[in-house]
């Protein structure tokens, strides 16, 4: 499993996670070993417990073989049978007891296994993640500055449309404007030429009744 990330995987990271997961196997070893020490304490006292039992056994089978001259053979072969039931007993909680250190030495490393394994899967999801994230966020940024562009380009076009539009709206009201005032002038003109020749016509017929009124005296 190490082997095959070790390409993506940068070396001090990978030597960090495998220096953190030897320190915690070696934890979780010590911890075992101390529970290992436990049971075994504990199965040196059950054996005790049965040799002594075994012990006791013995000198009541020794109190057995002294009477059995006084008995009978019923008396005899009940007690035997009493006897061997009580060894195959102890034989069998014996190997039950050695099965059940080995059961559980197996769930430990099967635990101690699927937690590390667990372990590195979960520091292989965020080395992923992380990358995955700085990639996203540069092609984010990308596409930011890539929109942003075409919205300022956009902008502009807009811009320039509304501007160009409003200066030819201004010209042609310039160019109505000039014509109003040519139009204008045209008509000045011809109010002070008409002005003028009213004058003039106004001028001549006082004249005319000027010299009228004279001949007339």
């Amino acid at each position: 499993k190490f082997t095959n990330f070790t390409i993506v995987m940068p070396l001090t990271f990978q030597t960090n996670v495998l220096t953190e997961l030897r320190k915690w196997r070696l934890n979780f070893i010590e911890h075992h070993k101390l529970q290992m020490r436990q049971e075994k304490e504990k199965h040196a006292a059950h054996v005790r417990q049965l040799t002594n039992q075994m012990e006791n056994l013995k000198e009541l089978l020794h109190t057995y073989e002294i009477s059995i001259g006084r008995k009978d053979e019923v008396v005899i072969t009940n007690l035997t049978q009493a006897l061997e039931m009580k060894k195959e007993r102890i034989e069998l909680m014996r190997k039950f007891t050695l099965w059940r250190i080995q059961q559980l030495k197996a769930k430990q490393e099967e635990y101690a296994n699927r937690i590390a394994d667990r372990q590195f899967q979960a520091a292989l999801k965020k080395k992923v993640w992380t990358a995955w994230r700085s990639l996203s966020e540069e092609r984010w940024k990308e596409k930011v500055a890539k929109a942003c562009q075409l919205r300022a380009e956009d902008v502009c076009v807009q811009l320039t449309n509304d501007y160009e539009a409003k200066i030819a709206e201004l010209t042609a009201t310039l160019e109505q404007t000039k014509a109003e005032i040519l139009r204008l002038h045209s008509e000045r003109e011809q109010y002070e030429d008409t002005m003028k020749k009213a004058f003039m016509r106004g001028v001549c017929a006082l004249n005319l009744e000027a010299m009228t009124m004279f001949q007339g005296k």
